[in-house]
C-alpha cells in the first residue's frame, strides 16, 4: 500500500513540474506561480490551468496582449506591477471572471482600453496607482461590480467625467491622491453609495461644487490636503448626510479671513463631521499671517473685521452727522439772510 502512495506523489510531482514555466517557481502543485522579475517580455506559455496566484511583477512586459491568460479560470490573484506595461490589447484579461485581485501598479499606463473590465467582474481590489493615466473613461471601469478598493494615486489624471464611477455600486475605498485634479465636479462622485474613504489630498484642486459630495452617504473619512483650497463653503459639507465623517484639511494655502473662520466654526460645530487636523490647518495670506495656525488667529480674524466694519460705520455717521450739521447752518443762515434783505427793502420803501 505504501509503494502505489509514494508511485502516486512522485507522478504528481512530475506533472506539477511540467505545468510549471521555465525559470518559474510554483509551490502547491503549481497552485501558486512565482515568476517575479524573471526577465519575462510577455507572459509565459504553460501555466497550469488550477493556478491561484500568478506573480509576473518586476519584468519587462511592456504590453499584455489579447488572451494572454487564455484558461486560468481558477486564477484570484495576478500580479504584474513594476513591468513596464504601456499597452493593453484587447480582450487582455479574457477568461479571468473569477479574479479577486489585481495589481498594475508602477507601470506606464497612459490609458485603459474601453473593454477593461469587461471581464473582470469578480475583482474586488484594483491597484492602478504610479502610473501615468491622464484621464478615465466611463467604460472601462463600468464592470467592476464587485470592486470594493480602487487604488489609483500618484497618476496624472487631471479631470473626473460626471459618472466615471458608474457601477462601482460596492466600492469602499477610492484612493485619487497625487494626481493633478483641479476641481471637483457635481455628478463626478455620483452613484458611489457605500464609498466609506475618499483620498484626493496632494492634488490640485481650488474648487469643489457644493453638491459635489451630496450621494456619498457613508462616507467616513474625506482627505483634501496639500491642495489649493483657499476658501470652503459650509454648504459643500453640510450636504454630507452621514453618521460621522473625518476631514483632513492641513496644507493648503488658506486665505485667513472672517468667512473662512465662520466656516470652520460651523465645520467644528457640526456633531457628525469631525476636522482631524484643524491645528495643523495654517494661513497663507494675508501676509502678515503667513505660517500662523487657524485655529490661534481664527477669533482674531472677525474681531478686526468687526473693528474695520465699526471704523467704517462711525465714519460715515460722522460725515452723515455733519452733512446735517452743515445743512441746518446753511438753512439758518439762508433764513437770516433773507429775513435782513426784507428788512432793508422796507426800510427803502418808507
Amino acid at each position: 500500500m505504501l509503494f502505489p502512495a509514494l508511485l502516486l506523489l512522485a507522478l504528481s510531482s512530475v506533472l506539477g513540474s511540467k505545468e510549471c514555466p521555465h525559470h518559474c517557481l510554483c509551490y502547491e502543485h503549481s497552485d501558486l506561480v512565482d515568476c517575479r522579475a524573471r526577465g519575462f517580455l510577455q507572459v509565459p506559455h504553460g501555466l497550469s490551468h488550477g493556478t491561484w496566484l500568478l506573480d509576473l511583477g518586476g519584468n519587462l512586459l511592456m504590453e499584455v496582449r489579447s488572451r494572454a491568460f487564455a484558461g486560468l479560470w481558477s486564477l484570484r490573484v495576478l500580479v504584474l506591477s513594476d513591468s513596464g506595461i504601456q499597452l493593453l490589447q484587447p480582450e487582455a484579461f479574457y477568461s479571468l471572471s473569477f479574479l479577486e485581485k489585481l495589481d498594475m501598479s508602477r507601470n506606464k499606463l497612459r490609458r485603459l482600453p474601453l473593454d477593461f473590465s469587461h471581464s473582470l467582474s469578480s475583482v474586488r481590489e484594483l491597484r492602478l496607482d504610479h502610473n501615468t493615466l491622464e484621464w478615465l473613461e466611463v467604460s472601462s471601469l463600468e464592470h467592476l461590480e464587485s470592486l470594493e478598493k480602487l487604488d489609483l494615486s500618484h497618476n496624472l489624471i487631471t479631470f473626473l467625467q460626471p459618472g466615471a464611477f458608474r457601477g462601482l455600486s460596492r466600492l469602499r475605498h477610492l484612493y485619487l491622491h497625487a494626481n493633478q485634479l483641479g476641481a471637483v465636479r457635481h455628478g463626478s462622485l455620483s452613484m458611489l453609495p457605500v464609498l466609506e474613504a475618499l483620498q484626493l489630498g496632494q492634488n490640485n484642486i481650488t474648487h469643489i461644487d457644493t453638491e459635489a459630495l451630496a450621494p456619498l452617504h457613508s462616507l467616513t473619512l474625506l482627505g483634501l490636503e496639500g491642495n489649493q483650497l483657499q476658501h470652503l463653503k459650509f454648504k459643500t459639507f453640510l450636504s454630507l448626510h452621514t453618521a460621522g465623517t473625518h476631514l483632513q484639511l492641513a496644507g493648503n494655502p488658506w486665505n485667513c479671513d472672517c468667512d473662512l473662520h465662520r466656516v470652520f466654526s460651523k465645520l467644528l460645530s457640526v456633531r457628525h463631521l469631525h476636522v482631524d487636523d484643524y491645528h495643523n490647518v495654517t494661513c497663507h495670506e494675508p501676509l502678515q499671517l503667513a505660517g500662523a495656525s487657524l485655529a490661534w488667529v481664527d477669533n482674531q480674524l472677525c474681531m478686526a473685521e468687526t473693528a474695520t466694519v465699526l471704523v467704517i460705520t462711525v465714519t460715515v455717521l460722522v460725515t452723515v452727522l455733519a452733512a446735517v450739521v452743515m445743512a441746518e447752518h446753511t438753512r439758518k443762515k439762508n433764513q437770516h439772510g433773507g429775513k435782513s434783505w426784507d428788512a432793508e427793502s422796507q426800510t427803502q420803501e418808507r
